[in-house]
């Protein structure tokens, strides 16, 4: 399965051993992500070493761990569906308006995401964590 992951649940996988790392860590699943998420979990790493007690290294460290996983697509390829991702997303949440990019660009099978705000939309499928759990 293909699947757009969001910032989120990178985060959520980072600060503990969770159904959310479970999920990353899969065979099962292939990942895609947009080039910004990478600057957006730089600016969390001193939180995320706050919540979990690991070094800025050690965060770092598993960061590339989980990031062997995802492929992190450039804004150029997606570029050509950000209007339609904002007309689809942009009025209830900017922040997600690269995800409904990359989703509209790609084939994929959706959106995995925990973010209440995806689900206002109808034009991409959005996959809850306790969903994917239940197809490992």
């Amino acid at each position: 399965m293909i699947l757009i992951v969001d910032t989120n649940e990178i985060i959520s996988a980072l600060i503990r051993d969770s159904s959310s790392r479970r999920i990353l860590l899969s065979p099962r699943f292939f990942f895609y992500t947009p080039d910004f998420t990478l600057n957006e979990i730089q600016r969390h790493v001193p939180l995320i070493g706050r919540k979990t007690s690991l070094s800025q290294e050690d965060v770092f460290l598993l960061l590339d761990t989980l990031m062997e996983r995802i492929q992190v697509i450039e804004f150029d390829s997606y570029r050509q569906e950000y209007t339609e991702a904002d007309r689809i997303i942009g009025g209830i949440d900017p922040d997600d308006v690269p995800f409904i990019a990359l989703a509209l660009s790609i084939s994929n099978d959706g959106v995995w995401s925990s973010d209440r705000h995806f689900l206002k939309q109808d034009m991409i499928r959005i996959w809850e964590t306790k969903a994917l759990l239940k197809l490992i």
